[in-house]
């Protein structure tokens, strides 16, 4: 969601326009106000030892709502960074933790009216098994990786959520085997433009 760039650009990341939050923001038009939260190596529900403490999607969740409330929607796509070895979860685990930040969410009170917003949990595309500069760091991760798409949409659809698998609609960049291309990048914002809009 932040674009990190698998291809050349201005300070490793694709713009605006070209992040996957950008091309659903401009497909679903000015009805719909569009707003991106993406950081590079967010977690969804630890601090990283390594990266730091505010990689924590959890703490920073509740004042990001707030910030930005009343919300319709709210679509979250995190898990890709807690695949790292140092953090040592199953995809289970990493499931959970994404609905860990569901429960936030339906309890926070910042949709119209203080309601709840629709909600949907967006499984991130698999990574791939070759990854040319960060095998060590996610040392067992493919296989976690490769079953998480149904681990979350249980736990979706344990929490009465909408659930969508990435994987159905983009891969990851051979570049790194787990960022996204800019075709990826498109093909995931007009597709997830038809879930909101459906909504």
């Amino acid at each position: 969601t932040f674009g990190a760039a698998t291809v050349e650009r201005p300070d490793g990341r694709y713009g605006p326009e070209e992040r996957w939050p950008g091309v659903m923001r401009a497909e679903l038009g000015a009805e719909w106000l569009v707003i991106e939260e993406g950081l590079g190596g967010r977690t969804t529900v630890s601090d990283d030892p390594v990266e730091g403490h505010w990689k924590n999607g959890a703490t920073y969740l509740l004042p990001c709502l707030h910030t930005h409330k009343p919300l319709d929607a709210v679509l979250v796509m995190l898990g890709t960074n807690d695949l790292k070895a140092r953090f040592n979860k199953s995809a289970w685990e990493i499931a959970q933790g994404v609905g860990v930040l569901v429960k936030t969410i339906q309890t926070a009170g910042i949709g119209r009216n203080g309601g709840v917003p629709e909600i949907v949990v967006i499984a991130p595309a698999p990574i791939l098994k070759k990854l040319p500069f960060h095998a060590d760091m996610f040392a067992g991760a493919y296989e976690k990786s490769q079953a998480s798409a149904k681990a979350y949409k249980a736990m979706a659809e344990e929490n009465g959520v909408r659930f969508f698998e990435a994987g159905k609609v983009i891969k990851s960049s051979k570049f790194d085997g787990f960022h996204l291309d800019p075709e990826s990048h498109a093909a995931l914002g007009k597709a997830l433009a038809k879930v909101v809009a459906g909504l």
